[in-house]
């Protein structure tokens, strides 16, 4: 789908948004870490050469803002579509000092301020936004539209509002926050100040979560085949990379990929984030090389991101 030229191509997509119109934004560990598509998939544009140390998150707002988070740089900062820097959101470009040892999120020794290795951003129907931090912390940040920290969350562990990874976020249209606990194969529900709500555990190492219409959850779940970090051994029954649809009281309403056929279109690797288009098309991106195609688990040409076109049903058609 992708008509990427070959000076522009990236090594994996990380991250996928769309603004307002439907055309794509993809965050890449590439030569210009942002591609810019149309809707058809033709060749826009990008930009972002020298800019960041390891892209990582992308998020579109309502006023067709970009939102980037730059894991290993430990920045987040906010742009305007063609790449013109509006806002630090926080501190950015220095570690806080957790006790992290590289990425070993087991030796995080407490969670603190912004930030250690962030991973994404969600923007609040107030305006408010939340970050998910990260690989190097183990908390959720709070700040105003204008980015002044309001509060901070959390702890290394498993136990309720901790984390051992938090690595997807959004917000619902109540102002929920919603935290893909990754390394703990759950999502946390907590108020727009942090009181934890809930948790569901039906899902394998999430990776990040988009909200429909119709309050519906889209999750990226990683699996427990590829993306391990080297000390973590594969279960006796390993679940593949795939995509769950859940309402918002949790039932499942749908199911696809599980990694049988990684690179085979509908099937998924190693899925890392996701966007809904206003069109209702479904775009999700892969860690492929870093999740294990280095290793040779997949071959080279597997795809890095995948369009899924909506089919409008009969009674939309009338």
């Amino acid at each position: 789908w992708a008509q990427v030229p070959a000076e522009a191509a990236w090594q994996e997509a990380v991250g996928v948004a769309a603004d307002s119109q439907g055309r794509v934004y993809v965050f890449n560990r590439g030569p210009s870490p942002i591609v810019i598509l149309e809707r058809d998939g033709s060749f826009v544009g990008g930009w972002g050469q020298g800019m960041f140390n390891r892209p990582h998150g992308i998020v579109v707002d309502q006023e067709d803002n970009l939102f980037l988070t730059d894991d290993l740089g430990h920045t987040v900062r906010k742009y305007s579509l063609d790449g013109t820097p509006l806002m630090d959101v926080g501190p950015c470009g220095v570690p806080s000092e957790t006790g992290v040892d590289g990425m070993d999120f087991r030796t995080i020794q407490s969670g603190c301020g912004p930030y250690n290795i962030p991973t994404n951003l969600a923007v609040a129907p107030s305006g408010e936004l939340y970050v998910a931090d990260g690989y190097g912390n183990a908390s959720i940040h709070r700040f105003s539209a204008t980015g002044e920290l309001i509060q901070s969350w959390g702890n290394p562990g498993d136990g309720p509002s901790q984390f051992n990874v938090p690595h997807g976020i959004a917000v619902d249209q109540q102002g929920q926050v919603i935290v893909a606990d990754r390394e703990n194969s759950r999502l946390q529900f907590f108020t727009p100040d942090g009181q934890l709500v809930d948790t569901w555990t039906s899902v394998v190492r999430p990776t990040q979560l988009v909200i429909d219409g119709d309050g519906n959850l889209w999750v990226a779940e990683l699996g427990t085949i590829a993306g391990l970090f080297p000390f973590m051994e594969p279960p006796e029954k390993p679940v593949g990379s795939r995509l769950s649809v859940f309402s918002a009281s949790g039932e499942l309403l749908a199911r696809w990929g599980g990694g049988e056929n990684p690179g085979s279109p509908g099937d998924f690797f190693a899925a890392h984030d996701l966007w809904l288009d206003p069109f209702g098309d479904l775009y999700v991106s892969e860690v492929v090389y870093s999740a294990g195609g280095r290793d040779g688990m997949v071959p080279a040409d597997c795809p890095s991101l995948q369009k899924f076109t909506r089919l409008s049903s009969a009674s939309e058609e009338n």
